[in-house]
């Protein structure tokens, strides 16, 4: 789920800064910090909307940079359990897909691709034995979330299945569900 995130936060700017204007330079540094920042209260920061509230500063002595108390708003991506999603497969590998959601990755693994017997070709292409269904890279899906781990904070995981019914590859959904041979 994408959310609008208010923190309030001190944004440090070092003195080869103090030439911007103080909104510039709050602004560089907090979206150094953020950028593609990951954690478990907040999810994975996507972008910095709106700067809106920037106290006035104090320098530290021994440091000589400024410390600004910063109200600002984030677009973040924090997936729930359950919660439906749209993605692109980016990559296919022996044991599963990696999928893009728009801001984070998630994987499904190859029991949890589609309701058949999965296959894995060198090709990267996952193939279901009894319905002849593949997907590729470049592939739309649509998934369901079924684990989240912050476990390791520079590599989180997003668990996803495509095996239900009114999930896997866009173009399965609008059509019928054949088995090969049959006519």
């Amino acid at each position: 789920m994408f959310y609008k995130v208010k923190v309030k936060d001190f944004i440090r700017v070092p003195p080869g800064m103090f030439n911007l204007t103080k909104k510039e330079a709050v602004l560089k540094n907090i979206r150094e910090n953020y950028d593609n920042y990951v954690s478990k209260e907040l999810g994975f920061v996507i972008n910095v909307i709106n700067v809106d509230d920037i106290q006035e500063g104090v320098i530290i002595p021994g440091d000589g940079a400024g410390y600004y108390e910063t109200g600002f708003d984030l677009l973040t991506y924090k997936p729930e359990l359950n919660e439906m999603v749209f993605g692109k497969v980016k990559d296919i590998v022996d044991f599963g897909a990696f999928v893009e959601l728009g801001g984070a990755e998630g994987m499904v693994h190859v029991s949890q691709s589609m309701d058949d017997f999965v296959s894995f070709s060198k090709e990267k292409v996952l193939q279901g034995k009894k319905t002849g269904r593949s997907l590729k890279v470049n592939d739309r899906c649509k998934a369901r979330v079924i684990a989240v781990s912050y476990k390791d904070i520079n590599n989180p995981k997003i668990g996803l299945t495509m095996r239900q019914e009114g999930l896997g590859k866009i173009e399965w959904l609008t059509q019928p569900e054949e088995v090969k041979g049959e006519e």
